[in-house]
C-alpha cells in the first residue's frame, strides 16, 4: 500500500460520513500536515499522511505538529486503513 492509497481511503471515509478534506498549503512553512479533515457534527483536524512501511516524520514536520498541537489544534499522523478508521471513530466522537 502507498501513501497516496491511505489518502484516498481517508477521503472516501471522510466524505461517507458527511466530513470533507482539503489539501493545505502553508506559504512559508516547512513540514506542516498536509490535509484538514472536517464536517458539521465532526471534530476537525490536520492529517499528516505517510506511507505504511518506511514513511517517517521528519524533524520539521515533527516540530509543526508539536506547535500545533500546543495550540489547541487535532492533529494525527496516519499510515494505513486501520489508522484511518480509528480517525473516523474519533471524528465522530462527542467532544
Amino acid at each position: 500500500m502507498r501513501e497516496r492509497d491511505v489518502e484516498g481511503y481517508l477521503k472516501k471515509r471522510v466524505e461517507a460520513i458527511g466530513g470533507h478534506v482539503r489539501k493545505v498549503a502553508w506559504v512559508g512553512r516547512v513540514g506542516a500536515p498536509d490535509r484538514l479533515a472536517f464536517g458539521a457534527g465532526l471534530r476537525p483536524a490536520f492529517v499528516e499522511l505517510k506511507r505504511p512501511l518506511g514513511g517517517v516524520v521528519s524533524y520539521q514536520q515533527a516540530s509543526e505538529i508539536r506547535d500545533l498541537l500546543e495550540g489547541g489544534f487535532n492533529v494525527f499522523v496516519l499510515r494505513s486503513v486501520p489508522d484511518v478508521d480509528c480517525f473516523i471513530t474519533w471524528m465522530q466522537a462527542p467532544e
